[in-house]
């Protein structure tokens, strides 16, 4: 062996013991005797990537591509680092390389499986999980990988089997107690799921991913302290983490800490969190004017975090009564039209997991939901009590079905609308004549309507009549009530039945 070749070996040795430094400084040795050298530009390169340098692991592998270009793991690494530059198209071409040169190559397969998923191609993605796997039945990476793309198909029990088998295969896994807790969660077992969240913290105490998840689940639970510690643990960690950011945020906001709340919000804002997003939230505190109606990725993003355990929550929780509320309503208004005729073509929307729907199911012919959240939609679709479920934004599907409905319900939806103009329009349009549009709002005084800090709009009286006439409706019932509890005071608000009368 000569000096170079113990020279490169010494550095394998010390890069493999994680003595980063030297294994680089053995590494620059050897180039600068031999500049060429596939093996100390190719593990230089993966040094790099992994002291967080993306773009020198990029060109110092690049470089010993170039001098080699038939060595599946060098293609394979240059993929690796593509992914942590965000160019998944590009890795998705390295890793196809490997493979071409290496068929039977796990790593290859898995983090092409990975790449997959980032442009969006779950299904091709578990594919590749499957092959590797079928080289190594106990890749515990590849497992894990494909419980992550099993979950954001939203199939949480197969996810949690990769998960379990991922952790079979290597005990001390914080990645995989990380995703089968979201799994759990998702399948509304909370408290397994925060059991989780802190196993994988034991292991891992700089894991921010898993301080940000479990600092979610306090915050859902209001449990506010401990929430806003596990946020702040997250950003102490990653001191650029918009969701981490995002979260401290509406922590604060449930505390009714508003200037640092606002202040939060504007640094979230900073790192990069959805404009939208914030721009809503820091209107709901007063910040900024409040926009006609809540965002289409805040309304989605909050109810399928919370899908799992959505019933539970509202019922024992919130005392949520609202379904059963306007569906006494509706019998009522029933009774006293001597005109009323048997209700045959219903619509649900914001249909969440059903709540409503199971109430409505007696008086329709054929029962439809509409929700902007795939995950709520999942839940309702178990029921079996739809005819049909669709995702999509409310005005824009009535819109497109005109005369094609007896009832329309909206429990707690229009809370998320302001301005309620173009969906009493799209609903009266929607309506076949004598049709009735059934519905709940959050009561407000005096004014039309405004955002509360809750993040949810309130209406008034004054308000809704007013555009019953404009669009065509009769007021049948306008009642007051208690919809829900929130910090355990009673939420007022109004049930209103309206006909259409021409």
């Amino acid at each position: 062996m000569n000096d170079k070749q113990l020279l490169l070996q010494q550095a394998v040795t010390l890069h493999q013991q994680g003595d980063f430094a030297r294994a680089q400084a053995l590494y620059d040795e050897v180039l600068a005797a031999d500049p060429r050298n596939f093996d100390a530009l190719h593990l230089s390169g993966v040094l790099a990537r992994q002291r967080g340098d993306a773009e020198r692991a990029l060109a110092l592998i690049g470089q010993a591509i170039a001098i080699d270009d038939g060595k599946a793991i060098a293609h394979c690494n240059l993929g690796v680092a593509l992914q942590d530059l965000r160019r998944h198209a590009d890795a998705l071409a390295s890793f196809e390389r490997a493979l071409a040169l290496q068929p039977r190559y796990p790593m290859a397969h898995s983090n092409r499986g990975n790449a997959l998923r980032k442009l969006g191609r779950t299904e091709e993605a578990l594919d590749s999980y499957a092959a590797a796997l079928s080289v190594q039945p106990d890749y515990a990476e590849a497992l894990c990988n494909r419980g992550a793309a099993l979950q954001e198909l939203g199939r949480h029990e197969e996810a949690l089997d990769d998960f379990g088998a991922a952790l079979s295969a290597r005990r001390a896994y914080p990645e995989a107690l990380h995703g089968a807790a979201n799994s759990l969660l998702a399948l509304g077992e909370a408290g397994q799921a925060l059991e989780g969240f802190e196993r994988a913290l034991k292991l891992r105490p700089d894991y921010a991913e898993a301080w940000c998840a479990r600092g979610s689940l306090l915050l859902r639970a209001q449990d506010f302290d401990e929430a806003r510690a596990s946020f702040q643990h997250a950003l102490d960690i990653r001191n650029d983490y918009a969701r981490a950011q995002l979260g401290l945020a509406n922590t604060l906001r449930a505390m009714q800490r508003v200037p640092e709340a606002v202040a939060a919000y504007e640094q979230a804002l900073s790192l990069g969190a959805d404009p939208e997003v914030v721009g809503y939230m820091l209107a709901a505190l007063g910040a900024q004017q409040a926009p006609s109606s809540s965002p289409a990725a805040y309304v989605q993003g909050l109810f399928d975090q919370y899908a799992g355990r959505f019933d539970r929550h509202l019922v024992e929780v919130l005392q949520y009564r609202t379904p059963a509320l306007l569906a006494d309503a509706l019998r009522r208004s029933a009774l006293q039209s001597v005109a009323a005729e048997p209700v045959h073509d219903v619509l649900d929307l914001g249909c969440g997991t059903g709540l409503c729907g199971a109430l409505l199911r007696p008086l329709a012919r054929r029962l439809e939901g509409v929700d902007l959240s795939p995950r709520m939609l999942e839940r309702a679709r178990e029921l079996g009590i739809y005819d049909a479920l669709h995702c999509a934004e409310m005005t824009e599907f009535l819109r497109a079905r005109p005369a094609s409905a007896d009832l329309v319900v909206a429990a707690d939806v229009f809370v998320y609308a302001g301005d309620l103009s173009a969906v009493f329009a799209a609903a009266r349009a929607a309506l076949r004549r004598g049709g009735q549009l059934a519905f709940s709002v959050e009561a407000l005084a005096d004014g039309e309507f405004a955002l509360r800090a809750s993040g949810r709009y309130a209406h008034s009286e004054a308000y809704l009549r007013a555009l019953a006439a404009a669009h065509g409706f009769e007021v049948i019932a306008m009642e007051s009530c208690v919809l829900r509890k929130e910090n355990s005071a009673d939420i007022a608000g109004l049930l209103a039945v309206l006909t259409a009368d021409h």
